[in-house]
């Protein structure tokens, strides 16, 4: 056997490996479960009124849209999770954004879900829209949007309308894109209203279907604005802005006619530049993708080996790791993933034995910190990957950089700080998937969402924020009860664990995957037996982006 392929030494029979797996499948299940209650969007009532329009829902649209036997890539489903209840919430922040083969190529779709108050925009829904956008601006993907939207919903106005990531950067999006000539279709298939009435019009192509509406004030608001008396359809009906105005391309008669039109547009559309990566033919991986359930261990007190992660997830189970046996609470290496070549950068649980810098004296370092040796081998190895034009995987279990006095003797800032410049400096396509913890500084060196990763997605095991729950709590409840002390008061035992529990809980709940992906810190919660699928799918949106600027870092701290 090729020393490039990883061994498993993983024993499927043991106690924790079911542990493991019983824990694993009851929280992927817990989200699957969620997530089709969150694909009903309004509700059932709504979606029997959007029928009786004659119009379908935005994922009864996508289904008719996508290649046959191909299956939508849904992103940003947690959007607005447990916001706006006092509106009613709204589930999905009332829009579908996800990656889709349409004719064979990749495409971007963004859809209003108008069974969600009638498709208008809440604050998350333009920040998703936007989202999805960018995602398609960073990787050159073509763009669908399914436009039924009442505009923005104004209640919450203010935090819709006039900032840099609101509803207005829609349509700016919209320009650049045009300029960058990625390609963008837009079909009206319901009201189009006011500001909303520009994002069709700023495509290249317009489709409308009849009974649709695109105007910038309604009926109702033009009687009030200038008293003139009008109906919806002479005002802005599919017949006169295909007849009349001339500002949409296609006029179809129902959705389904809408959905073929848009198909035919896309089957004709010139072909992308090649990309700039090595890409050969897909191999499978050694082992099962099922067996990550067992390995993988969410207790922040048990071990286990992140080889044996990458071991089910890259082309034949090959990983050439880079200064295997340095630094060695970070994970480097080169694999393919789909045919296409990738560099891992992953944290490793396993606590390793080595020598103290600088001296013959045994030291044990802990598997998920950030040493100085594994910070500066990592920032090394992320200068390699953009110099060869490799896409960087990052795979997040971290509890953060080492502290102490031997740490800060060993240079630890200067070298997280290498890591960190190596990272917002890099130029090839960036994917993250935070498996574990991610905290702190150490979310930053792996390529937290600030850092511009083309993608970014979560385990269900994830835990997002500045440092673990059981530390936030106790550093939370200590500084509580020193106010608290200040103030003449005295706290009992049992006054003090239901503090630390009450603070506990908070922090936890807001630690949560789905916190995270409700607020679009990350693209998506997936599955871990699907990470391969879902980093294929993240690879070949960014290979459709074949630029790739100079390389530069600045001043390094050396």
């Amino acid at each position: 056997m090729a020393a490039s392929i990883l061994k498993t030494n993983v024993n499927t029979k043991s106690p924790e490996f079911e542990k493991n797996t019983r824990r694993m499948i009851d929280l992927v299940t817990q989200i699957k479960n969620q997530e089709e209650q969150i694909a009903t969007g309004g509700g059932a009532k709504a979606i029997e009124s959007q029928h009786k329009k004659g119009r379908l829902t935005a994922r009864e649209r996508i289904a008719k849209l996508i290649d046959p036997g191909s299956q939508f890539f849904e992103l940003g489903v947690y959007a607005a999770y447990e916001m706006y209840e006092e509106w009613g919430g709204a589930p999905s922040a009332g829009t579908v954004t996800g990656l889709a083969r349409v004719c064979g190529r990749t495409f971007m779709v963004i859809a209003n879900d108008a069974t969600v108050k009638a498709g208008a925009f809440f604050p998350m829904t333009a920040k998703k829209v936007i989202r999805a956008q960018n995602i398609a601006i960073d990787n050159h993907i073509p763009t669908i949007y399914l436009v039924d939207s009442a505009g923005i919903f104004l209640p919450l106005q203010e935090d819709v309308f006039p900032d840099t990531d609101d509803f207005g950067r829609v349509f700016r999006n919209n320009a650049v894109m045009s300029a960058m000539g990625i390609p963008q279709l837009a079909a009206i298939m319901g009201m189009c209203v006011a500001g909303g009435a520009y994002l069709p019009v700023m495509c290249d192509h317009i489709l409308m279907t009849e009974g649709s509406g695109l105007f910038l004030a309604g009926p109702a608001l033009v009687q009030a604005a200038i008293g003139q008396k009008t109906s919806a359809e002479d005002l802005g009906g599919a017949k006169m802005h295909a007849q009349i105005s001339g500002t949409v391309d296609f006029r179809e008669p129902d959705d389904d006619a809408c959905i073929a039109r848009i198909r035919a547009l896309a089957d004709k559309m010139g072909a992308a530049n090649p990309a700039p990566f090595s890409h050969v033919a897909s191999r499978q991986p050694l082992y099962s993708a099922q067996e990550i359930y067992g390995i993988f261990s969410d207790d922040p007190a048990k071990q286990y080996d992140m080889r044996e992660v990458i071991a089910r997830v890259v082309d034949a189970s090959e990983f050439e790791e880079y200064r295997a046996e340095h630094g060695e609470t970070v994970l480097c290496g080169y694999a393919r993933i789909g045919g296409w070549a990738v560099g891992i950068v992953a944290n490793q649980k396993k606590h390793v034995q080595t020598l103290a810098r600088g001296s013959d004296q045994k030291r044990m370092e802990f598997g998920g910190v950030i040493y100085t040796e594994s910070a500066e081998k990592a920032a090394r190895f992320i200068l390699d990957c953009n110099q060869n034009r490799v896409p960087l995987i990052f795979l997040h279990d971290v509890n953060g950089f080492m502290v102490g006095k031997d740490a800060e003797w060993s240079g630890i800032i200067r070298a997280g700080a290498k890591m960190v410049n190596a990272v917002a400096n890099s130029v090839v396509p960036k994917i993250a998937v935070i498996c574990g913890g991610s905290f702190g500084a150490g979310h930053y060196a792996m390529c937290g969402k600030a850092y511009d990763p083309r993608f970014i997605f979560a385990w269900p095991t994830a835990r997002y924020a500045v440092m673990s729950g059981d530390a936030a709590a106790g550093t939370l409840v200590e500084i509580k009860l020193k106010q608290l002390e200040r103030e003449g008061k005295k706290v009992d035992e049992k006054a003090k664990k239901e503090l630390y529990e009450s603070v506990r809980a908070t922090y936890e709940h807001q630690t949560d995957p789905r916190y995270a992906a409700a607020r679009l810190w990350v693209d998506a919660i997936i599955d871990p037996a699907h990470t391969r699928d879902a980093l294929i799918q993240a690879l070949e949106a960014a290979a459709l982006n074949p630029e790739i600027r100079e390389f530069k870092t600045g001043v390094l701290q050396t």
